[in-house]
């Protein structure tokens, strides 16, 4: 009986042990698997945008301090993925990039998607494909506008882990309220329409003021109606220059002598003339006053974000970084409400965002006697 005791116990210490040891052999696989350091590239597409080196900053930071993450800059675009012009990112490449404008990393239009034009053509995708490969990179954000966010789309059905960040001043992006960049060229924008109405009260003209914006009027609604404007046209909305001169007469019969006219550059115009030039001189062709035209241009995209756009550049970076961390790919970070969140990268790409006719600021400023065409 005391021997079978023995032998029962001996047994059950091997089983213990095998155990035991079965355990220690899956948590040290398991451990080696999550220590390893994820290897993430990020890189910058379209137009220059304040706030992207912010946003850089916002995710890099996050992704090496808080994560332990390798971050590796890609230069020029998607460009640098065709050319593995590729570099390690540190903390000390980061410093000084919250207030400084432009990109570090530049940026290109390169479409790696777009159709070739011969069967001999440079095979791109297949190029990128092999070179994320090769350097080892767990995922890829892609920071930019409409254009970067279909091509991160196609990446993302092409098997690539990819997580994208939304950046226009156009604030044009469908699925995020708000992009950083768009509050930077709006307090430019209306500082330029402030500056004007001295000009404009001086020599009592009429002052046209063209904005960007080739598809949507955001900049040219939000800055018209904070720079005071008296007629604001945006491209989804159509205007009679016939009605836009009877309101310039109206103001000047109620002893109003000069009118501040602010227009988005994709409106409508004859004989592809720019929207500036060709609105000054309609006006002055249906009124017959003095009016001049002054076009911001790329002023709008340049210099250093607001503290506004600061912090929803950070936000943003940071959210990218933490859905790379819980393995949320195929994903643009968006703002909703007051929350930064994500939607799907299919449900954004060919889409627009566009002002419409029951906005708020155009529903107020049709009560206050603005002219929107």
């Amino acid at each position: 009986e005391i021997g079978v005791r023995l032998v029962g116990s001996e047994m059950c210490i091997r089983d213990r042990f095998s155990t035991l040891l079965l355990f220690f052999v899956i948590f040290t696989v398991a451990y080696n698997l999550t220590s390893k350091a994820m290897k993430i590239g990020i890189l910058t597409s379209g137009g220059d945008c304040p706030g992207i080196n912010a946003t850089i900053r916002g995710v890099c930071k996050t992704a090496i301090n808080h994560y332990g993450m390798e971050v590796y800059g890609i230069h020029s675009g998607f460009r640098g993925l065709l050319d593995n012009d590729v570099e390690p990112l540190t903390e000390k490449s980061l410093s000084g990039l919250l207030n400084l404008g432009g990109t570090i990393l530049g940026t290109s239009r390169e479409k790696p998607f777009k159709k070739r034009l011969s069967a001999a053509s440079e095979d791109k995708p297949a190029l990128m494909l092999k070179n994320i490969h090769d350097l080892g990179l767990d995922c890829i954000v892609c920071i930019g506008g409409n254009g970067t966010q279909k091509t991160a789309a196609k990446l993302a059905q092409a098997g690539v882990n990819v997580v994208s960040v939304p950046k226009t001043i156009d604030n044009d992006v469908w699925g995020t309220d708000v992009s950083f960049g768009f509050d930077s060229a709006v307090t430019i924008a209306t500082d330029a329409i402030d500056r004007l109405h001295s000009t404009a009260s001086s020599h009592q003209r009429v002052m046209v003021i063209e904005v960007m914006g080739h598809k949507a009027g955001w900049i040219a609604l939000y800055s018209g109606m904070a720079g005071g404007g008296d007629v604001i046209l945006i491209p989804e909305l159509s205007y009679d220059i016939h009605n836009i001169g009877n309101t310039i007469i109206e103001r000047l019969k109620k002893g109003k002598p000069y009118s501040i006219v602010v227009v988005a550059e994709g409106i409508k115009t004859m004989d592809g003339k720019k929207a500036a030039e060709y609105i000054a001189q309609e006006i002055e062709y249906e009124t017959g006053f003095e009016t001049r035209e002054t076009v911001l241009g790329y002023i709008q995209r340049g210099g250093s974000p607001t503290p506004y756009d600061r912090n929803l550049a950070t936000r943003m970076g940071g959210h990218a970084t933490e859905l790379i961390a819980s393995g949320q790919f195929g994903r643009m970070v968006s703002l909703q409400g007051a929350e930064i969140g994500s939607i799907p990268l299919n449900e954004v790409a060919g889409k627009l965002k566009l002002v419409n006719e029951n906005h708020d600021l155009i529903v107020q400023g049709k009560r206050m006697g603005i002219c929107f065409g």
